[in-house]
C-alpha cells in the first residue's frame, strides 16, 4: 500500500521576493522529496534558512546555509534526513529523504544577507 504525504510550501503571494516551488508536493513513503527556494534579492543575499511547521506545533529551523561556507549548521536536525545544497546565492534546495508520515508539514525557506555589526 502507498502512502501519499504532503508538503506545503509557504509563499507570501505578490509580496515576497522569495519563492518556493512547487507549492504543494506529494510524496510516497520512504520515497524522497525535493523542495526548491529562489530569490529576486540580489547576490549578496546569500543565507537561506529552512523551517518546519507541523500541524498544531510551532515552526522549528531544519537548517542554516550559506554560499560563504560548506558547512551547513543543522543544529538538533539530522543531516542525513535533510541534505541542502546552497551553490548559488539566488537558491537552494532542502530533500526530506526517506519520508514518513511526520514529515507532513508546511515548509519555509527565507533568505538574508550576512552583516558585518
Amino acid at each position: 500500500m502507498e502512502i501519499f504525504l504532503c508538503f506545503s510550501l509557504f509563499h507570501f503571494a505578490g509580496i515576497s521576493d522569495v519563492s518556493q516551488v512547487p507549492s504543494v508536493l506529494m510524496a510516497v513513503k520512504g520515497s524522497s522529496a525535493q523542495l526548491n527556494c529562489t530569490h529576486k534579492k540580489d547576490f549578496t543575499f546569500n543565507q537561506m534558512y529552512w523551517y518546519r511547521q507541523r500541524p498544531g506545533q510551532t515552526m522549528t529551523l531544519i537548517v542554516f546555509t550559506s554560499t560563504a561556507s560548506s558547512k551547513h549548521d543543522y543544529g538538533d536536525s539530522d543531516p542525513n534526513k535533510f541534505p541542502v545544497i546552497k551553490t548559488v546565492p539566488e537558491s537552494g534546495s532542502l530533500t526530506v529523504n526517506n519520508v514518513k508520515s511526520d514529515d507532513s508539514a508546511i515548509y519555509f525557506c527565507s533568505v538574508s544577507k550576512h552583516t558585518v555589526q
